[in-house]
């Protein structure tokens, strides 16, 4: 596994990262974590793991954006003195495109979305460790759908700026897909992007995967 003893992982993004974690950080007793992935994560390297002692802390923001996370990166990654960082950003500035349309001010259109993250991770991957990129997703089959559509170009540019950076990049819509062959969406997610205790461990699972982590 990449992940040494003693590793700090920061893990940032928006309500999917946030899970109703604790404030002003999601680190340490009393179920700080949130209900979600993060939980999950640091759940399995501690139970699989535990001489490592890998320190996860969760600061996903509700709501949250690329905008959002360029005005608060020092605050909660570069203070905390992470060797890796973790960062799912993207549904959001997809969303407002949807469900406000008429707000356009609040929009992050797809170059300004690739500019915001190319300059958070271009400011972080010589201070780590390292980073892993999530893509953001849609709990959508249907690649015809105009969010879903949406949301796959944004994912094509976290795997863009992945590489260009030469970061680990986890495919998240693509781990949805595959249980999606089983699963209706409304199953995973009753609104297709807040994702049930199922959906959580798929992306848990994607992530940890792409560390090497090894399912004892």
């Amino acid at each position: 596994m990449l992940l040494n003893a003693n590793d700090k992982l920061v893990m940032i993004g928006d309500s999917i990262t946030d899970a109703g974690r604790a404030q002003p950080y999601g680190e340490g007793l009393f179920e700080p974590y949130g209900r979600g992935y993060v939980n999950l994560v640091n759940a399995l390297l501690g139970a699989v793991n535990p001489d490592l002692m890998i320190r996860v802390v969760n600061v996903g923001t509700s709501g949250h954006t690329t905008r959002d996370l360029k005005s608060r990166w020092q605050r909660d990654v570069f203070d905390l003195k992470p060797q890796w960082v973790s960062c799912m950003i993207g549904i959001n500035d997809v969303w407002r495109q949807f469900d406000m349309p008429w707000q356009t001010e609040v929009h992050v259109l797809p170059d300004e979305y690739r500019a915001n993250l190319d300059e958070l991770v271009g400011q972080t991957v010589g201070k780590v460790k390292g980073m892993v990129l999530l893509t953001p997703y849609y709990i959508e089959p249907n690649r015809n759908d105009g969010m879903r559509a949406q949301m796959d170009r944004y994912g094509a540019i976290v795997k863009e700026i992945a590489a260009k950076h030469k970061t680990l990049c986890v495919d998240t819509q693509a781990a949805f897909d595959r249980v999606l062959k089983q699963y209706y969406p409304g199953t995973l997610a009753w609104d297709r992007v807040h994702p049930s205790s199922i959906g959580h461990m798929v992306l848990a699972k994607a992530f940890l995967d792409a560390l090497g982590f090894v399912w004892k």
